[in-house]
């Protein structure tokens, strides 16, 4: 067994037992849990000093993941999914399935098909999307490396996937968009 499948065995084993983990994701290291699990994502919560108004986003592996959780996809959607070439969070207006806490007061969620290997991998073997909020305190910078994570954090996560936690190139967010109930689509972080 490789250390990336011996990682990835012992991170499913923490989500599926409600637990959070420090996670690289396609974009910066991010501290997350599974996203149908209300006690997990409270617990994410509180590590972040989070109010629970602001919602968080998730990480999916497919769009016929995606559709389980949102009530329509625009075909516009579908297409920038497709085409994107840099990670792409997008904010759909109808979210269900999840608990109240992920789901923003307006209905809406926000989720992003990741093409990273290893987060497709974990989101497949644990068989539902992933809570992906940066590694760090609400109001705080998000870290570029795992380097640049606050030990506080590191110390309140439940397990760290040591993975390209050596890695020190740097990492930016996605590019987040949001589409209304009429399909009006707006840019919220370029």
């Amino acid at each position: 067994m490789t250390a990336p499948e011996k990682i990835l065995q012992q991170a499913v084993v923490h989500l599926r037992n409600g637990n959070t983990i420090l996670y690289p994701t396609d974009t910066i290291w991010g501290i997350g849990c599974d996203a149908t699990s209300g006690n997990a994502v409270r617990k994410v919560f509180a590590i972040k000093q989070r109010p629970d108004v602001k919602s968080m986003l998730l990480l999916a592996s497919s769009v016929a993941m995606l559709r389980e959780y949102v009530v329509a996809i625009p075909d516009e959607a579908l297409k920038l999914i497709s085409t994107e070439h840099r990670p792409l969070t997008i904010i759909y207006p109808d979210a269900r399935n999840l608990p109240a806490g992920l789901i923003a007061e307006d209905g809406s969620i926000g989720i992003r098909i990741t093409r990273d290997a290893f987060c497709c991998e974990l989101i497949t073997q644990l068989g539902k999307p992933l809570v992906s909020t940066s590694a760090n305190f609400s109001g705080f910078p998000f870290p570029g490396s795992f380097d640049e994570i606050d030990p506080k954090i590191i110390n309140m996560v439940d397990f760290i996937v040591r993975w390209e936690d050596q890695d020190k190139s740097p990492n930016i967010p996605s590019k987040i968009i949001k589409f209304d109930s009429t399909g009006r689509i707006s840019v919220i972080r370029e």
